[in-house]
């Protein structure tokens, strides 16, 4: 079948949607579909050539938040001209990165065909984890112009993830906890068809550590004999923890400065973050990293002890996945849908924004080698299993076959 993806973000927009997009468009065409991504332009570089995947680029505003109403409308006029040419069989919205109206998804649905809409989370849960991440004394959670929107206009915005979950043909949640967050949020009719269907990771990247890899990564941080290296991936941004983190390690540190903790993610708050390690007294155990290629970044996934995610909202989250796939334990909060992937077989949870149970936790994990071995064992196993692009496809497929 002819499928159209409609998501705000894909490569060279690479992100947590845009990486899931690439990856489930290149499955459903490993399974014999055809894909069409409409997705927004001006990303730096050309979209990634898979055979059996076009993309078409449309026009959007500059503008945080609004640019989801301007896409939306470039999409769907977009989409008709697409559906002229090339009839499509099923649409597929990436929600909430695009707004649609009930009277949008009218004209989808009567002149083209019916629409699934992927609910990565809401703007509603986002407001909520930054308010978390302001009681919690996180780094410039009014700096950020984005983050800034999303305080302020979130509860407008709202109202098209509503249309979504009414005006859907069917809405797919990608966690038991984002399904629930719109049912409590939204109130969707006794017929509402909402699926659970949780994203994989690539687990050809994220790989587990092979016995003659040497130790450069380790020494690049000045990981010593003995020591232990501790992860944190993701956006710089108040609702991801960071600072939280850092207060823990704070506390880790003392009992071993064998530690180093190595955090990767673009975003605004680097300095600031420096700043607040420099005041803690461990600036010189502290490395943040803007961005690193994709296969340095798994080689450091594979490379690390442990992996913490200490994140105040996510609509499922993916780091976690990612390292469980390269066989390195994670400890996570014990919020949302993070407890969903992760428990005590594969890694930690800590309570949300609890310093002190993050450092705990951290401590003990770290101070139990075999343990950490056979996490990362089952941990790997466990993505194989349940998480990988493959089942995806092959879900959507049913979900997409079951609407025709």
């Amino acid at each position: 079948m002819h499928i159209a993806m409609l998501s705000a973000e894909y490569p060279p927009r690479w992100g947590g949607m845009g990486s899931t997009v690439f990856h489930l468009s290149s499955a459903l065409v490993a399974q014999g579909h055809r894909v069409t991504v409409i997705t927004r332009n001006g990303g730096k570089g050309d979209p990634p050539e898979i055979d059996g995947v076009s993309v078409r680029m449309v026009g959007w505003a500059r503008i945080p938040m609004a640019f989801t109403r301007s896409y939306g409308k470039s999409a769907l006029k977009e989409l008709r001209r697409l559906h002229s040419e090339e009839p499509v069989d099923i649409v597929h919205l990436h929600c909430p990165m695009i707004s649609w109206s009930k009277k949008q998804f009218e004209i989808c649905k009567q002149e083209i065909s019916p629409v699934v809409s992927s609910l990565h989370g809401s703007w509603l849960g986002e407001r909520d984890g930054l308010r978390i991440a302001s009681k919690q004394k996180e780094a410039a959670v009014w700096a950020n112009p984005n983050d800034l929107a999303i305080l302020i206009t979130g509860g407008y915005y709202s109202k098209f993830e509503r249309a979504a979950l009414h005006n859907s043909s069917i809405c797919v949640a990608n966690s038991r906890a984002t399904r629930q967050d719109f049912v409590d949020r939204y109130s969707p009719p006794d017929d509402w068809d909402c699926e659970v269907v949780h994203w994989g990771v690539d687990t050809n990247m994220f790989s587990p550590l092979e016995s003659n890899q040497d130790d450069s990564i380790r020494n690049r941080y000045g990981v010593p004999e003995g020591g232990k290296l501790l992860l944190a991936v993701g956006r710089l941004a108040a609702r991801k923890g960071y600072a939280s983190l850092l207060r823990s390690f704070a506390k880790v540190n003392p009992k071993s400065n064998e530690i180093r903790l190595v955090i990767v993610g673009r975003g605004h708050l680097r300095k600031r973050l420096e700043k607040l390690a420099k005041k803690l007294g461990i600036g010189e155990y502290v490395i943040i990293e803007s961005g690193m290629p994709f296969d340095e970044l798994a080689t450091l996934f594979r490379s690390a002890d442990l992996v913490v995610y200490p994140s105040y909202y996510e609509g499922q989250g993916l780091i976690p996945l990612e390292a469980m796939a390269s066989g390195t334990p994670v400890v996570t909060v014990d919020h949302g849908p993070l407890p969903e992937m992760v428990d005590d077989s594969v890694g930690r949870l800590f309570k949300m924004g609890d310093s002190d149970s993050m450092a705990t936790v951290i401590l003990d994990e770290i101070n139990n080698a075999e343990g950490l071995k056979s996490k990362g064992i089952v941990g790997r196993s466990r993505v194989l299993e349940k998480f990988t692009y493959e089942i995806n496809a092959t879900r959507f497929s049913e979900i997409y076959q079951r609407l025709i």
